[in-house]
């Protein structure tokens, strides 16, 4: 058995008993505000990401490496230009974000995973939107050192405030020690400059034996990146092994553990560590055992839902549900999920200018879905609601 096929195997035993032993909602003190949801397209093949460019303007990445234009519900276009994509098990296209001052230089930035079967990495590129084509394409950065897996890229971007650009990098499911080992990328968070280059603030820009890009160490698979412009605050979440899911409040320069510390065991049932802290490494500030499979993260401000602001959303894929994170101080007071009964893995969610919240389901027939106010006008977008995908207002 190869490892892609290992890797399946086991993932999928564990799906199964993820499903059995269900994580537990916290019980409730607080209400999610009344809403309705909308399908607004669907038939999306493995969607990963989208950004909003315009209002009801979208780009949504699919990983098979198509990057769709989404006007007012509907899929109009196929834009070209984008680079050629390493496809397989979790590999592919992945995140897509815009420049902060994208409406008057184009640029967007994409992470895909690049190269062959037995040599592949995740990369980021940068080019200039022009109607329905990208152009200027560079690629800004590779991590390194190859691997030889189709798993665990990481592949989450995001622009923080002083417009550099933070990239998670998984650790390739083989290589867990190398999110140890601070000459190498994998298992890192790091953060670079918007043409790819190293920032001088970075914490180990002064030591030879310590990669430059580093921005924080010790990560496994990281897939949810939120930045809280009001409180200053990054925010990580990432996939441990069976249980073991975690947030964690990213500081420069720190270590989050993976595998020294982990409250997760291996798929085969043997401990990965006899350990769960550990002097010099941080603990999460939310531990998902069982697992839930996170894979996307926001955290909210808008004027649809202001009852939620400052509050963090997570899709999950394995409990297939948009999780919410009541958010106090920096801590997590309370969880709730929400969209259970819809029965969908949950791979994206998007905060859109006006405020409502969309979500990009799992899948090769995936589907766009639009969470707004029930106090709301409906949006002027085509919508294609199905009395099943339907839900009472507030129900979760």
């Amino acid at each position: 058995m190869n490892v892609k096929q290992r890797y399946l195997a086991i993932s999928g035993l564990y799906f199964i008993m993820a499903q059995s032993i269900a994580t537990p909602e916290t019980s409730t003190g607080y209400t999610f505000p009344a809403y309705n949801l909308d399908v607004i397209t669907h038939s999306l093949n493995h969607p990963w990401a989208m950004a909003e460019i315009a209002p009801q303007t979208f780009l949504i990445t699919t990983k098979p490496g198509q990057l769709l234009r989404l006007e007012k519900g509907q899929i109009v276009a196929q834009v070209t230009g984008v680079p050629d994509v390493y496809y397989a098990s979790q590999g592919g296209l992945l995140d897509i974000v815009l420049h902060p001052d994208f409406h008057t230089n184009h640029l967007i930035y994409l992470s895909f995973a690049q190269g062959t079967a037995s040599h592949n990495h995740i990369s980021v590129m940068q080019a200039e939107l022009s109607g329905n084509h990208l152009q200027h394409q560079k690629v800004i950065f590779s991590a390194s050192p190859d691997k030889d897996t189709p798993v665990h890229y990481g592949g989450r971007l995001l622009f923080l405030e002083d417009k550099t650009l933070i990239l998670t990098v998984g650790e390739g499911f083989n290589y867990r020690e190398q999110a140890q080992v601070k000459s190498s990328q994998m298992g890192k968070l790091l953060r670079m400059k918007d043409d790819g280059s190293v920032p001088d603030d970075n914490p180990f820009t002064d030591d030879s034996a310590v990669d430059p890009y580093i921005w924080s160490i010790g990560h496994r698979n990281p897939q949810g990146l939120a930045y809280d412009p009001r409180h200053h605050v990054l925010y990580e979440h990432e996939h441990g092994p069976a249980g073991g899911d975690e947030v964690n409040l990213i500081e420069k320069g720190k270590n989050y553990g993976w595998p020294v510390i982990t409250k997760g065991m291996d798929y085969s049932g043997a401990m990965i560590s006899p350990y769960q802290q550990y002097p010099g490494m941080e603990q999460p500030i939310v531990d998902w055992t069982p697992s839930i499979a996170p894979s996307s993260m926001q955290i909210y401000y808008g004027d649809m839902f202001k009852q939620i602001n400052g509050d963090l959303l997570v899709t999950t894929l394995k409990t297939r549900a948009l999780r919410w994170l009541k958010v106090q101080k920096n801590k997590v007071m309370q969880q709730r999920n929400l969209l259970r009964h819809l029965n969908q893995r949950m791979r994206y969610v998007h905060i859109a200018a006006d405020g409502s919240i969309y979500l990009l389901t799992d899948g090769s027939d995936a589907k766009l879905l639009r969470m707004s106010a029930k106090t709301t006008a409906p949006a002027q977008v085509p919508k294609k609601s199905v009395a099943k995908d339907k839900l009472q207002p507030g129900s979760a």
